[in-house]
């Protein structure tokens, strides 16, 4: 069974535009659309950019509420005021992957209430309708403090193995990490091995729904 593949990209703002725009060209040149993990208040003029790649076929993902605790009412209370920003400067989007990759149970209750799609963790995308989910770990580079080549041989050869075996390849990555040396290579090498493995690229928002033995 071949492999679906979903590169998806955090840590976009002002600072990091260059690099966001850098990638999604290497990657547009791959045919390999981005799922952008979006901090509305963190966008400032790159909010523009993330309208422009929407545009082209990008997906536009919330991001954020990474507290492992955090009860329904509070998350419906940050889900709303998310959502508000959002609408103000022209972005929606019904699928949420949390900060720090965990969703807390609470934070997952109050996606379905407020009619989000699905829940990108850092184990699983999740349908939240059905409570059924499409089994993926996320794969990254991890550390920033700490980057080097062997967490780029790390990165390629756990997506490598992923992509073998097929069902969902996830490859992340923080555009604060791409300023590091290497660090853009290890996630073009990344990408290119899954594809040799014929995993087709796609995005948290066009990925097919999980069926029913895929339950977690």
């Amino acid at each position: 069974m071949h492999s679906q593949l979903v590169v998806s990209l955090s840590g976009i703002g002002p600072q990091t535009l260059d690099r966001c725009a850098d990638l999604s060209a290497a990657l547009d040149a791959r045919k390999v659309p981005l799922s952008l993990l979006v901090v509305p208040r963190e966008l400032g003029v790159a909010q523009e950019w993330v309208r422009q790649r929407a545009a082209l076929g990008d997906a536009v993902v919330l991001h954020g509420l990474g507290q492992r605790r955090l009860p329904a009412y509070e998350a419906g209370l940050l889900l709303t005021g998310a959502r508000v920003q959002m609408e103000a400067i022209g972005l929606n989007a019904d699928t949420f992957a949390p900060r720090r990759c965990v969703a807390s149970p609470g934070t997952l209750i109050a996606l379905a209430k407020h009619r989000f799609n699905r829940c990108a963790d850092a184990h699983a995308v999740r349908d939240l309708g059905t409570g059924l989910a499409t089994i993926g770990r996320l794969h990254a580079l991890t550390e920033r403090s700490s980057f080097g080549e062997l967490r780029s041989l790390a990165l390629v050869y756990a997506t490598a193995r992923s992509a073998r075996r097929g069902g969902l390849t996830r490859i992340t990555v923080d555009a604060r990490d791409l300023h590091r040396p290497g660090a853009r290579q290890a996630v073009l090498d990344a990408v290119d091995i899954a594809l040799a493995h014929d995993a087709a690229p796609t995005t948290y928002v066009r990925l097919p729904s999980p069926r029913r033995e895929a339950a977690a």
